[in-house]
């Protein structure tokens, strides 16, 4: 004797139009191409204003920490190096060069694409997802510097 679901309460798919136009999706893939290649071509690492002021003044890793040698291992395709840097860093990178093919190919080819339309309960589990792999990555950069794994 559980209640009725509703639609409402269910995710949805909406379909983009079959159009050429510039949306979040070639925003990020855009975004995420320019990042691999400043990664590739430019020593960002070696600037000499590149450092993490927040490990210099506590000693602690920053929640950033790690994600210039994620990017750096996404851009030389040494992606086992990339996840042990930041793992959810490495992720979003291969996510965002996800997003790159994906907003390319749809531009070429005029394809429709789906649209997720989350429930409020799905929305808030998605939402709840993202903090704890926000907290565990964190966890994870603790650890592996605090234990002198890099």
């Amino acid at each position: 004797p559980g209640a009725a679901r509703s639609e409402a309460d269910e995710m949805t798919l909406h379909w983009t139009p079959r159009e050429r136009r510039f949306t979040l999706l070639h925003a990020l893939g855009l975004t995420g191409v320019t990042g691999l290649l400043v990664a590739r071509f430019v020593p960002v690492a070696r600037l000499p204003f590149w450092r993490c002021v927040f490990r210099e003044h506590t000693g602690w890793p920053c929640p950033g920490c790690g994600l210039t040698r994620a990017a750096d291992g996404l851009a030389h395709l040494r992606l086992g190096f990339a996840f042990e840097s930041n793992p959810l860093g490495a992720l979003v990178g291969c996510l965002l060069a996800a997003a790159a093919v994906l907003g390319l190919v749809q531009w070429l080819f005029r394809l429709s694409l789906p649209v997720p339309r989350l429930s409020t309960g799905e929305a808030r589990a998605g939402r709840a997802a993202v903090v704890a792999a926000l907290l565990a990555n964190y966890a994870f950069v603790i650890v592996q510097t605090r234990l002198g794994w890099r």
